[in-house]
């Protein structure tokens, strides 16, 4: 997970210190469930190898996923409400969660999960 929260952030940034802490708390949570899926999955597969083919289709899987996640756990303010409404489309976050974000954000989030 790649962490490049900037400290001191200030509202003129959009982001109250309140909303930064649920954002940060809310995108840690996420990426927990992310890794506990893939370790879900990666469990269920390595039960079905039984060639080399196998090995390598379970290599170029876990290539796959270390490059998506490495792009999108990505903690930038500028970017989150599109993560967020990734992570809630996905089913790693609920909106609930981030309770504590502005409304308009909140809207934001939930408008692009959609999609």
């Amino acid at each position: 997970m790649v962490d490049t929260m900037r400290e001191g952030w200030t509202e003129l940034d959009g982001w109250t210190e309140t909303e930064q802490a649920v954002a940060k708390e809310a995108f840690e949570r996420a990426y927990g469930r992310a890794v506990e899926r893939l370790v879900a999955t990666v469990r269920d597969r390595t039960t079905a190898l039984n060639s080399a083919e196998s090995v390598w289709q379970l290599h170029d899987y876990l290539s796959i996923e270390r490059h998506t996640m490495e792009g999108r756990f990505d903690f930038r303010l500028d970017g989150i409400l599109f993560v967020f409404a990734s992570l809630v489309k996905d089913e790693l976050l609920t909106i609930k969660e981030l309770t504590g974000l502005d409304a308009e954000k909140l809207a934001k989030i939930g408008a692009m999960s959609r999609f």
